[in-house]
């Protein structure tokens, strides 16, 4: 038979390729809080002392964010993806160096700066390998790393801490970066020139009609509602996810005294089940489109899905039993992930390929700044109330479902970024 006429499926490697440099993405950035419970006896920390840690990564992940967006629109993803993750892998490994609060803010700051250039260039790459049909299932696989590397982290963080000390903890996860980043160089090419894409998967990839042939400044994406749908999506749901990573494990400790090697088992669990959420959200609005639903009814009855369930999030601090805490969280994870994978989505729906990563900048750094806001505040609440988590997960429940009513007043139907003569020509410096 002749290969160019099979399905070759190349476009699902990149996404499993997308899928590891997830997870060492959210295990470098989650080993912190893992620590946070044994770092703050050693060394003394406070609340507000850790909430300022969290700030100066959202603060440069902002930054990265918003740089990466733009870069990668230009430089591709291939090298795009290969300095990120090379520098956040050496950042997580100057965290073994610090020993002040400064000092793990600096670390904190350059771990930012450096992952921020991953979502970006992830659906980038989904916008690329992918027809409009699959985007919303390849991201909710690839984002799915978000949560096991979220389960990996404290299956082998507490063990190394334990046996070989915090900063080997650092050490090892950092430098698992860079066995990704030459396994990246190797495998990576785009869809059209990649050797081992057969006619007729670049046929399907190539499905959707094509894009215009011009680069979109910011200043023409900011007038734009579906830049402002996506931004207010991300506004209201990435900081409360940062909030699950950073502080989920002190709040099994504070609450339950679960300690580092007792709340393991629990934060596995949650972000395990977590990851079923991205995944079958981004299934099910693919699902219901393959069923006959619009794009614009699918998309966002998952969202509201999504946003009903993590309302339960609510009554954790109050139960009991840490296991029904820990469903709580599971739950209202899980329904982060199907919420995230749609509303990255939208992007790729409603954006022409070439401004994706632009607009998934620009979405970044608001949901970094409001995650700043939102990590100072957790930290003060905690602070001056001797650790009482109502008001941080009253919050939690309620943000995702005014997002969504939000989004949709802006895109009552979604439709395609309008491209008119602001838009300047391919030659043109932005």
């Amino acid at each position: 038979m002749n290969p160019n006429l099979t399905m070759s499926g190349v476009r699902w490697q990149i996404v499993a390729m997308l899928f590891f440099a997830t997870v060492l993405n959210y295990v470098d950035r989650a080993v912190l809080g893992i620590l946070k419970p044994a770092l703050e006896r050693e060394l003394g920390w406070s609340q507000v002392d850790y909430s300022w840690m969290v700030t100066a990564f959202q603060l440069t992940y902002a930054f990265g964010y918003s740089l990466a967006g733009w870069s990668i629109d230009r430089i591709g993803v291939r090298f795009g993806l290969f300095f990120s993750v090379a520098l956040w892998s050496l950042a997580a490994m100057a965290h073994a160096m610090a020993r002040t609060v400064a000092g793990f803010s600096l670390a904190r700051a350059v771990l930012g700066l450096a992952e921020g250039g991953m979502f970006p260039a992830a659906i980038k790459t989904v916008a690329e390998w992918h027809p409009k049909e699959e985007r919303a299932l390849a991201t909710g696989l690839f984002n799915a790393g978000s949560n096991i590397g979220a389960v990996v982290c404290p299956l082998v963080v507490p063990w190394l801490a334990l046996h070989w000390g915090w900063q080997a903890a650092f050490v090892a996860t950092g430098a698992a970066g860079f066995l990704w980043v030459a396994a990246w160089l190797r495998l990576y090419g785009p869809p059209d020139r990649h050797p081992r894409v057969s006619a007729a998967e670049l046929a399907h990839i190539r499905k959707d009609p094509p894009d215009p042939p011009v680069r979109i400044p910011w200043r023409i994406l900011l007038r734009h509602k579906q830049t402002w749908a996506f931004v207010t999506g991300m506004a209201a749901s990435a900081p409360i996810w940062w909030f699950y990573i950073y502080w989920a494990p002190d709040f099994l400790d504070k609450r339950f005294h679960l300690g580092l090697s007792q709340s393991s088992l629990p934060l596995m669990v949650l972000f395990f089940a977590a990851s079923g959420g991205g995944i079958g959200g981004g299934w099910l609005s693919s699902w219901l489109i393959r069923r006959g639903w619009s794009v614009n009814a699918a998309r966002k009855a998952a969202l509201f899905l999504c946003a009903l369930c993590v309302v339960p999030v609510a009554a954790t601090p109050q139960v009991a039993d840490p296991w029904v805490a820990v469903g709580l969280l599971g739950l209202a994870a899980a329904a982060h992930c199907g919420f995230a994978a749609n509303l990255f989505t939208l992007v790729s729906d409603t954006v022409p390929r070439q401004a994706v990563s632009s607009v998934v900048g620009i979405g970044g750094m608001a949901g970094s700044l409001s995650g700043m806001a939102f990590s100072q505040l957790v930290g003060r609440v905690l602070e001056y109330t001797g650790n009482n988590y109502l008001v941080p997960f009253a919050i939690a429940s309620l943000v995702y479902l005014l997002a969504a009513a939000v989004m949709h007043a802006l895109l009552p139907r979604l439709e395609a970024m309008r491209l008119d003569a602001a838009v300047p020509q391919p030659t043109q410096p932005l």
